[in-house]
């Protein structure tokens, strides 16, 4: 059994899926994607972004010189790809666990205040 990701590393794929994007694109998007909640420094990002690479997951897909700078875009490799897919699996059978137990309890008499 693999290890759930974590959230950040979680969303800079979900980024990734879309489009092959630069650093500071990974942050922003990051940003969005977590309606403001995780905002990645660039040291975290390039650290995850290295690691992921390792580990083939995300893959370097063209660099071009802007101001004089370089900037690396990156890309979700198909091993990434299927990863975040089982990833977001897992994620929905664990909401729809947690929703049908909720919907449970809000119909339960002991819990909704009635008395059995």
């Amino acid at each position: 059994m693999e290890t759930p990701l974590r959230e950040p590393t979680f969303l800079i794929l979900t980024a990734l899926a879309g489009e092959p994007m630069h650093g500071y694109g990974l942050i922003a998007e990051v940003t969005r994607l977590s309606d403001h909640r995780i905002s990645l420094r660039p040291g975290t990002l390039y650290g995850a972004l290295d690691r992921l690479v390792d580990a083939d997951l995300v893959a370097v897909d063209h660099e071009e010189i802007v101001d004089g700078r370089l900037r690396r875009y990156y890309r979700l490799s198909e091993a990434g790809n299927r990863l975040l897919a089982a990833e977001t699996e897992r994620m929905r059978r664990n909401v729809e666990a947690a929703t049908n137990r909720l919907r449970a309890t809000a119909t339960s008499p002991r819990l909704s205040g009635e008395l059995a």
